[in-house]
């Protein structure tokens, strides 16, 4: 039987992340509620849910494509964050924490697609 998607820990660190998006847009201006909070929250949540359908699937090619799509949407949080950051939006250091748990999670998302091309390219 395939490891649970619970027990991976590229998805735990998805969710440390995507908890760590949402403490962060907590302290954006109250206009901002439907417009960045909004995306940074969808985009993180999007993150995790990806790993985890993807480890649903029936076929290892088809939890590399979901594998794809949580690292698309990490770097959509990336590039939200970048924006925030220029704004001069948010608390620093929440926007440090959470920036740096999605650099790591792209990190381990690139390792994992790597190892599952490697291993597909070994059957």
């Amino acid at each position: 039987m395939a490891q649970p998607f619970q027990d991976l820990l590229v998805w735990q660190r998805a969710i440390e992340m995507n908890v760590a998006v949402y403490k962060l847009t907590a302290t954006f201006p109250k206009q901002e509620m439907y417009g960045l909070s909004s995306q940074m929250q969808r985009a993180s949540v999007s993150v995790a849910s990806n790993i985890a359908e993807g480890r649903g699937r029936l076929t290892p090619g088809e939890f590399k494509n979901f594998l794809g799509m949580a690292q698309g949407s990490n770097y959509e949080v990336q590039t939200q964050m970048a924006i925030v950051r220029q704004l001069g939006m948010g608390d620093v250091s929440l926007l440090e924490n959470a920036n740096n748990l999605s650099v790591e999670v792209g990190r381990m998302l690139s390792s994992f697609i790597s190892k599952m091309t490697i291993l597909k390219a070994r059957s």
